[in-house]
């Protein structure tokens, strides 16, 4: 993970603040002129590309030259800058964490983080778990042309049903809820839980598919991960890291046609501050960071208890099994979807998405596999057939950036500005 010079990073800031107009937060037609435009399909960069948007959602994508412009619209010159798709995060959470500091679940805390999330040109996130009527009230007002926060998609809780009865009852009543998933957890959390009894996962398993609802499912060990794919599940939320995957895993990952959520930065999380991490001298990541938080993370009692954990060591040392599980699950080409875990204290929002992409490509990924994980794969995986990429009737969720991220991912540290539904975030 190299963190680039504050220096180098805010002279490029600076001079795309100076090349981008101010332009107003919301316009019916907006229209982005003469960009090198990534669109997510995986055609590489479009030059001089100009893409038109009404009332949200892109309606024109094509060469400058050939996009006829109404009179009305909201011209917004980004010679010279790099467009791609926004970012999704197929594993996040809203919580009521605040600093370092929960119990602070409130429709104006999840705003704050929906708007954080955005800032960062994280446009949709998918939170997995622990929703209450505060998260589905603002999943479901989200739907117009206005918003110029994160969209959302809501689990609500995570099941932990005692019996079988218990679980089928469980998934009835999230599913009239209208939750976009069903979560729960087959880990027993390096032996200091209990893990959930096969006859209980797997009736939620039959529970969801007769309610034509997606599970996801946290696991740790691969043989869990093989129970999950046989209770139906489509999401594995988290990377195997007990052990190497093998070809029979992959197969059975194909076959099932399920969806793989490493989220490398859970792990990163757990161990990394027992000393101070790199990227607190990342300006990418002090322009939204609590300077207090900051300072309660480095006081040299809480890095030691996190230097003495077993439980942090044991996941140190699982990192890099994830990785090259990861590596291996890319390369045979199973669906990944970009997820982090982000919202519980310490984990990031906004800048973790980020970092993740950035870990993804220290684990061998190329930037095309990377950020086709965090935009068009991770759409597909959730089920979104409005998101992901730059083309005629999807939302106009964007990121504008300096740097060209299919040459380098690190070059998401670019980014200038987000737009969603064609509106230029705050």
């Amino acid at each position: 993970m190299n963190v680039p010079s504050s220096l180098s990073l805010l002279r490029r800031l600076l001079l795309a603040g100076c090349l981008l107009p101010v332009t107003a937060s919301h316009a019916d037609t907006v229209a982005w002129v003469g960009g090198h435009v990534i669109d997510g399909t995986g055609n590489g960069v479009r030059e001089n590309t100009t893409i038109l948007a009404k009332d949200g959602r892109i309606t024109s994508v094509g060469p400058a030259g050939d996009v006829n412009i109404p009179a009305e619209a909201s011209r917004i010159d980004v010679s010279g800058l790099y467009l791609m798709p926004g970012l999704i995060n197929a594993h996040g959470h809203l919580s009521g964490v605040r600093g370092l500091e929960s119990g602070h679940y409130t429709r104006d805390n999840l705003e704050r983080q929906l708007a954080l999330y955005a800032r960062y040109g994280v446009t949709t996130v998918a939170s997995l778990g622990g929703d209450g009527p505060e998260a589905f009230a603002l999943r479901d007002e989200q739907d117009h042309p206005d918003l110029d926060r994160a969209r959302l998609m809501v689990a609500g809780p995570v099941l932990n049903p005692d019996s079988p009865e218990a679980a089928r009852e469980a998934v009835t009543e999230v599913a009239a809820s209208g939750a976009d998933f069903i979560k729960f957890r087959i880990d027993d959390f390096l032996g200091r839980g209990r893990k959930m009894e096969p006859a209980i996962y797997q009736a939620i398993g039959e529970a969801a598919a007769g309610q034509d609802v997606p599970v996801a499912v946290h696991i740790y060990e691969l043989e869990d991960a093989f129970a999950a794919l046989d209770l139906g599940a489509r999401h594995i939320a988290h990377s195997v890291r007990d052990r190497h995957i093998d070809q029979p895993f992959i197969d059975r990952m194909r076959d099932s046609g399920a969806c793989y959520m490493p989220t490398l930065t859970r792990e990163l999380s757990t161990y990394v501050y027992e000393s101070a991490p790199d990227f607190f001298s990342d300006p990418f990541f002090l322009r939204e960071a609590d300077p207090s938080v900051l300072s309660a993370l480095l006081d040299p009692e809480r890095q030691q208890q996190m230097q003495d954990s077993e439980a942090a060591q044991t996941y140190k040392a699982a990192l890099p099994v994830a990785r090259s599980n990861l590596k291996m699950l890319a390369d045979a080409r199973i669906p990944i979807a970009m997820g982090t875990d982000s919202g519980p204290a310490a984990r990031f929002q906004g800048y973790f998405e980020h970092l993740e992409l950035w870990m993804m490509a220290d684990s061998g990924l190329t930037a095309a596999q990377i950020l086709g994980s965090a935009t068009r794969d991770a759409a597909g995986c959730l089920g979104l057939e409005n998101a992901g990429t730059l083309e005629p009737g999807k939302h106009a969720d964007l990121l504008v950036l300096t740097g060209n991220p299919l040459e380098n991912v690190a070059n998401t540290r670019t980014l200038v500005d987000v737009y969603i539904a064609g509106n230029r975030v705050p």
